[in-house]
């Protein structure tokens, strides 16, 4: 696989992912809307075989492109640059900050669906969105640990995807392919298979301040491809759209 992954956005998921790659020996382009000038720290943190460059820059440098934005900025990426490149999207729909987006209120469409047709020349494969920064840099393990844990990739291209499911297996993780792009609203925020099953089932009767301690505190739990498969296969387009602090657990009235 690419030896160098480029990152737009340097956001708590973005740096997870690039210190993952980091760790696993790849090299990487971090890039951000206010500049190179801004990623210093970050770049220091991770070392050598990190630097930092504008948006187009970091997508000259390699094929495999990580997309971490706030998704209201998703028709600001660049898609000449992005042309023919494989671009992971990890972000998610909120309404409450991002704005209405009718398409997707209405469930007419799905996120990802929307940026590929933003990129449309490029190859976009959702992916590693749906795990807390937290427990997605500390969750990583190697092939063949008992501990590792497997999650769901959606795309529209067979062989971006395989790129995408190898640099998983780099960072330490296992991949699910469960369908297309029109099929990636079944790992989006608020459904079965996001956040939750990736951490310790919490005690009984928290509060919600309990609760949100609980969320940023547990412990990592293990979710095998069997069981990505189940929970995804459960998830259902009613209900709100979006992922809700309040509705992480249920708490004692």
């Amino acid at each position: 696989m690419t030896q160098t992954i480029a990152f737009i956005g340097s956001g708590n998921i973005g740096r997870s992912l690039a210190r993952l790659a980091v760790d696993a020996g790849l090299d990487v382009v971090m890039s951000n809307s206010r500049g190179p000038e801004t990623l210093a720290d970050l770049i220091a943190e991770l070392g050598d075989q990190a630097r930092a460059a504008t948006p187009a820059a970091a997508t000259e440098a390699a094929d495999l492109v990580v997309v971490s934005l706030p998704f209201h900025a998703y028709d600001k990426l660049p898609p000449e640059p992005l042309r023919g490149k494989i671009v992971i999207d990890t972000m998610h729909y909120f309404p409450e900050r991002d704005g209405r987006i009718e398409e997707l209120d209405e469930r007419r469409t799905t996120s990802s669906e929307m940026l590929q047709r933003h990129l449309s020349g490029s190859h976009v494969v959702k992916a590693l969105g749906n795990m807390d920064f937290l427990r997605l840099y500390s969750s990583a393990r190697l092939s063949g640990d008992l501990e590792r844990s497997a999650l769901p990739v959606t795309g529209d291209d067979a062989v971006a995807k395989a790129e995408v499911t190898r640099f998983m297996d780099t960072i330490g993780y296992g991949a699910v392919d469960i369908g297309s792009l029109a099929d990636s609203w079944r790992h989006e925020a608020g459904t079965p298979i996001n956040v939750l099953p990736y951490v310790s089932e919490p005690p009984k009767g928290l509060n919600q301040e309990q609760a949100n301690h609980w969320m940023f505190n547990a412990p990592a739990a293990v979710v095998s491809a069997v069981r990505v498969k189940e929970l995804t296969d459960q998830a259902t387009r009613t209900g709100r759209v979006g992922l809700f602090l309040e509705d992480l657990f249920p708490v004692d009235s």
